[in-house]
């Protein structure tokens, strides 16, 4: 979330894995080892260390390995051999989060160079190579994998393991060119937690032979990446009240908030400025104040998005700035409340407390699960080997129960939007509090919010539940 338009740049050490020569592109003298370098130079990473071929893949195992060990920063692994817009390159190098991360693609089906993953809440809980499978997989790997510095010695234990199985014969018919592939697989299977960086429209593909360099160099032509980075600060797991009645305007000011120099929390600043007037507005109980705060509370949420929008545009992010945003997001929704309860003619209060115990109660259930599963994955990188065998040619069973409903739902387009709006996300309340305070009253607002809430909190449980219990 955000924090300011200044940051600290973040650097990362790259790791280019000339796995098979590099392919001269036609009409030049250069190679497409030559033409990522050039990329990787425009962006904020620290050094290029190029792992050359020869050794086989123990060796370019051995050498992630050494670097990871010696680095003081976050450490990229990628290809020589690889074609991709440097916009997607940036999604992961670019990035300020500082933890590790892999570039996938949503609208490709599987090949050889595109080994599957399957990705959940931003996340890549499976992934895939020529010999590991991946059920319900919604997702391809790109070839561009990120250990952030808290993964470093991970990456290091990994890859050598997986040297001395390539060595021994025991790691089965596999290539140097699928060392990045057995890397995700490896940071996944041991807990890591590995970020999912989309790259929407962006190619970002492995090719082999010159005919496919020169192919994929000339598709890169066909995106417009300034389009593309506009596109990618729409957060793509919006609610749906957010996505088609929010962002579809707050877009077209981004552009004119970074010329004026706005920084994402000045935008924040402004939010919460609305929904304390809004709050006043609800607290004078007539029907032009209900109407002007419910105007005033849905701007309110709108420069909430146009903030996030502002941050991934700018790429500005800090653990300030997602706190500040986190906790803005509470006390706007609460001080409404008050402000509603304030200006009704009868006595609510109990179901505005109510209503308030509810949102914090649906707001534990999340937090502690996230933090369970940070827990687990720390746990997990202490054990300093895989929490599943490297050699494991399955990533599990498929789900059943209402976790495999849930992920079924995900695979239908109306189903998902169903789900999304069920749990009640922040843009839905705002639209429920604005379109019931305005058009009735505190009373059918703290009931709608009670009822519809409750549904969501039983439904969120139910689902963390499943997810635990697998």
């Amino acid at each position: 979330m955000p924090d300011s338009l200044t940051r600290e740049t973040t650097t990362t050490s790259v790791v280019l894995l000339a796995t098979t020569p590099a392919c001269k592109l036609s009409g030049s003298d250069g190679t497409l080892l030559d033409r990522v370098t050039d990329q990787l130079a425009t962006l904020p990473v620290r050094e290029i260390q190029v792992v050359s071929p020869g050794g086989g893949l123990g060796a370019d195992l051995r050498g992630v390995a050494k670097i990871a060990r010696i680095s003081s920063g976050a450490v990229a692994v990628l290809p020589a051999d690889l074609v991709a817009h440097t916009e997607a390159l940036a999604l992961l190098l670019d990035h300020p989060a500082r933890g590790s991360g892999a570039l996938v693609s949503y609208d490709a089906a599987a090949a050889p160079m595109r080994p599957p993953v399957r990705v959940e809440g931003g996340k890549i809980v499976a992934a895939g190579s020529s010999f590991h499978v991946v059920p319900e997989a919604n997702a391809t790997f790109r070839g561009v994998l990120k250990a952030g510095e808290a993964d470093l010695g991970a990456l290091a234990d990994i890859a050598e393991e997986l040297a001395e199985l390539a060595d021994t014969g025991k790691l089965g018919p596999v290539t140097p060119v699928e060392a990045v592939d057995l890397l995700l697989v490896g940071l996944v299977r041991s807990g890591v937690s590995v970020r999912a960086a989309g790259i929407g429209p962006l190619h970002a593909d492995r090719v082999t032979g010159r005919h496919a360099a020169d192919t994929a160099v000339t598709r890169l032509a066909e995106v417009d990446e300034a389009k593309v980075r506009l596109d990618l600060s729409i957060k793509a797991s919006d609610g749906f009240f957010a996505t088609f009645f929010v962002s579809t305007w707050t877009r077209h000011l981004i552009k004119p908030a970074v010329r004026l120099g706005l920084a994402p929390n000045t935008v924040t600043g402004v939010s919460i400025g609305l929904a304390a007037l809004a709050a006043v507005w609800f607290s004078a109980g007539t029907q032009g104040g209900r109407l002007a705060g419910a105007l005033l509370f849905s701007l309110s949420f709108a420069l909430d998005c146009l903030d996030g929008q502002l941050a991934r545009y700018t790429r500005t992010f800090s653990p300030l700035g997602a706190w500040a945003d986190g906790m803005a997001d509470r006390l706007k929704e609460y001080a409404v409340y008050v402000g509603l309860a304030l200006g009704f003619a009868g006595d609510v209060w109990h179901l505005a407390v109510a209503a308030m115990v509810l949102q914090v109660v649906r707001h534990a259930i999340d937090q502690t699960y996230a933090g369970a599963l940070t827990d687990a994955a720390r746990v997990g990188a202490q054990w300093g080997r895989p929490a599943r065998s490297l050699l494991e040619s399955a990533d599990g069973t498929r789900p059943r129960g209402v976790l495999g409903l849930a992920q079924r739902m995900e695979r239908d387009v109306i189903a998902r939007w169903i789900k999304k709006i069920v749990v009640l996300p922040v843009g839905e309340r705002t639209a429920l509090i604005a379109i019931t305070a305005a058009g009735w009253n505190a009373r059918v607002t703290f009931l709608s919010l009670l009822c519809w809430g409750g549904v969501a909190a039983l439904y969120q449980l139910a689902g963390r539940i499943a997810r635990s219990a697998r």
